[in-house]
């Protein structure tokens, strides 16, 4: 609860010296009755209404200081507090310490917290993503409804969540049953693909034939011969008037894949490039990762890792993609407000 003003102070004591019932001064001024009884012992007793002089380490840094430690940091969000204090001589003509900077900027509102990641933007991919929605804007829910988005993911058996934490007592960091044990590249992986749209849900389609490693192996043979004919083509042959989206993956844009979607009449929304925050399928991926990280026992072969897929991906209600279907405009407004940059979507 914030601290009365002065002026604050003296109103008190003046409700309090024509009749007024501490309680009934506290609900005036939103405080705890507890200040207005010392308020009102202090100020019979000293016959004043300030603050008596605090005992304790007087400040290091002074007002400027402070400003100087804020602004600085407000400039360069990455810059840490020890190189802040280095530069710094309090007024006991010594660098400040690493804490008191920390202190300062705690005061002023800034937290020391886990960046945001994010593709790298260009100016030109900066352009191209408030362009696209500025076009967009103005959709309302009937016309997103009629929109199919795509797009694939990898899942892997070892799955490393930044989220996990971990109770343990001091020394035992590196204790056996203290340590989360993850493979290079997060072990053995499914490369999947799913398209989600209002009331529909394609998928999982689990691309075979790929190799191991990092990269997802998927080309524009397999992307057509896997997803498109078996799955997209035969949805839009029942849903003429929807519109396809996929990002600008190289299976995606190659010449094949684009005749293809152009023979069988599918129109596909033009994307921006490095947009994946604006598509709502990145957040069915996270939903689906997060149930799979609550599968007990943990898949440890390919094998269980498809079986778990398959599970939860029908255990995810419908209506998960009807909401994220129609975040659509407040995606569209996010991006126009960052002026084309990186949103939290």
């Amino acid at each position: 609860m914030p601290r009365l003003t002065s002026a604050e102070r003296e109103r008190a004591i003046g409700r309090l010296e024509a009749g007024d019932t501490p309680e009934a001064v506290a609900a005036t001024f939103q405080c705890y009755i507890s200040t207005i009884y010392r308020l009102l012992q202090r100020f019979v007793i000293t016959g004043s209404t300030t603050d008596a002089e605090r005992i304790g380490r007087p400040r290091v840094t002074t007002p400027r200081q402070d400003r100087h430690i804020f602004r600085s940091h407000v400039a360069h969000p990455f810059r840490t507090a020890a190189e802040t204090a280095r530069t710094v001589i309090g007024t006991h003509q010594t660098p400040i310490s690493r804490q008191t900077a920390s202190r300062r900027l705690r005061f002023r509102g800034l937290r020391n917290c886990r960046p945001a990641s994010g593709p790298v933007l260009t100016v030109r991919h900066r352009q191209a993503r408030l362009h696209w929605a500025l076009g967009h804007l103005n959709w309302n829910n009937v016309r997103w409804q009629n929109v199919l988005f795509s797009d694939e993911s990898r899942f892997c058996i070892d799955h490393a969540d930044g989220r996990v934490r971990v109770w343990r007592r001091s020394g035992y960091c590196y204790a056996d049953n203290c340590v989360v044990e993850n493979n290079a590249w997060g072990g053995p992986s499914l490369m999947l693909w799913g398209a989600i749209g209002h009331n529909q849900v394609l998928g999982p389609v689990i691309f075979q034939g790929l190799g191991p490693g990092p990269s997802n192996g998927v080309t524009a043979q397999r992307y057509m011969d896997q997803v498109l004919h078996p799955h997209v083509l035969p949805f839009f042959q029942a849903h003429g008037n929807w519109v396809f989206q996929h990002d600008n993956a190289r299976p995606h844009t190659a010449r094949a894949t684009q005749d293809l979607l152009h023979r069988s009449g599918i129109q596909v929304m033009p994307w921006p490039a490095l947009s994946p925050d604006m598509n709502p399928i990145e957040q069915f991926w996270d939903l689906l990762q997060t149930q799979l990280n609550r599968v007990v026992p943990r898949p440890t072969t390919v094998a269980d890792l498809d079986r778990a897929v398959q599970q939860t991906w029908t255990n995810i209600p419908r209506q998960a993609s009807n909401t994220l279907v129609r975040s659509m405009h407040r995606r569209c407004q996010a991006i126009i407000d960052a002026n084309g940059g990186h949103t939290r979507e």
